[in-house]
């Protein structure tokens, strides 16, 4: 399968929806309400040519990856992207962006309580631990989730952050309702295997799809930089597998995937909203495999740390 969209025409089901499900369907209506709070908060957000470290965990530090690549494109100043275990103290910066859906992250709140730099923390709850060592924070509450696995709270803040570079997100938002109109295609949701490729501000994504498919599903998928699959991962590709790839490809990669007989999706979505597609396809995957994507095996919605 060669495909630009990697979707059937099937109906959206209208049984009960997971909270899963239910969430992950709203992202177009939460990505609108990011875009109206932008003007009320766009000044706790970094500045033009200021030095910025963007730091979360899991999902968020996969957004945080997205976000700098875009920034430091855009032109807008130096962005460095790191989960918060592993901030270099050799570095100094003017700002820092902390995402943390439930404001409560034990990294998070650490490293900001540890730092002077000044802080801004986005989450879905105020008034949390790691807010109280922030400078400012930023609630999305509107897009808070009840289900351990993220899906609108991430790609809402990334939606934010990418609007407030001066992006005009309404072909994105078209794209992500156009991709919720249809289902994952079977081939996707029956594969053995899943590899998911990006390049610059995309492979955030392709790491987060990654992700997601691994908590939902406990599915064996792995993510790389695009030009870098040629260097050795593309061994595992094989009939049944799948190399998905968010953005454009490297000239020739696609026709080298097809030699393997593994399957090959493309689309010229926006990124974020072919990152929604997956989030179905997970779901969908989900089921089949008789998992229910609410409740992850050994993942909780946050994790907190003994002291």
């Amino acid at each position: 399968m060669t495909t630009s969209s990697a979707t059937t025409t099937a109906a959206v089901p209208t049984s009960a929806l997971t909270a899963t499900e239910s969430e992950l369907r709203s992202q177009p209506e939460t990505w609108r309400r990011a875009l109206e709070v932008l003007p009320e908060v766009s000044s706790r957000l970094p500045r033009p040519g200021e030095r910025v470290l963007v730091v979360g965990c899991g999902t968020s530090w996969f957004m945080a990856m997205a976000y700098a690549a875009l920034r430091e494109a855009a032109g807008h100043g130096v962005t460095d992207a790191v989960t918060a275990t592993e901030v270099s103290p050799a570095r100094e910066y003017d700002r820092i962006v902390a995402l943390s859906r439930s404001g409560t992250t034990t990294e998070i709140t650490a490293l900001l309580r540890a730092t002077s730099t000044p802080s801004v923390l986005i989450t879905a709850v105020g008034e949390g631990p790691a807010a109280a060592e922030a400078s400012t924070e930023i609630v999305l509450d509107f897009a808070d989730e009840t289900s351990v696995v993220q899906t609108r709270f991430a790609t809402t803040a990334l939606v934010l952050l990418r609007a407030s570079l001066g992006e005009d997100l309404s072909a994105a938002i078209a794209d992500a309702e156009q991709v919720l109109s249809s289902e994952p295609a079977d081939e996707l949701v029956t594969a053995e295997q899943v590899t998911f490729l990006g390049t610059g501000w995309t492979k955030g994504l392709a790491d987060e799809a990654a992700l997601k498919m691994r908590e939902a599903t406990q599915s064996w998928t792995e993510a790389y930089y695009a030009m870098e699959y040629r260097h050795g991962p593309i061994a595992i590709a094989e009939p049944g597998r799948v190399v998905h790839v968010f953005g454009g490809a490297p000239e020739g990669l696609q026709d080298q995937v097809a030699a393997t007989g593994a399957d090959w999706v493309a689309s010229e979505a926006d990124p974020l909203a072919q990152l929604v597609a997956v989030h179905l396809w997970a779901v969908r995957r989900a089921a089949l495999r008789g998992m229910d994507p609410d409740s992850p095996r050994h993942l909780t919605r946050a994790v907190h740390l003994e002291p």
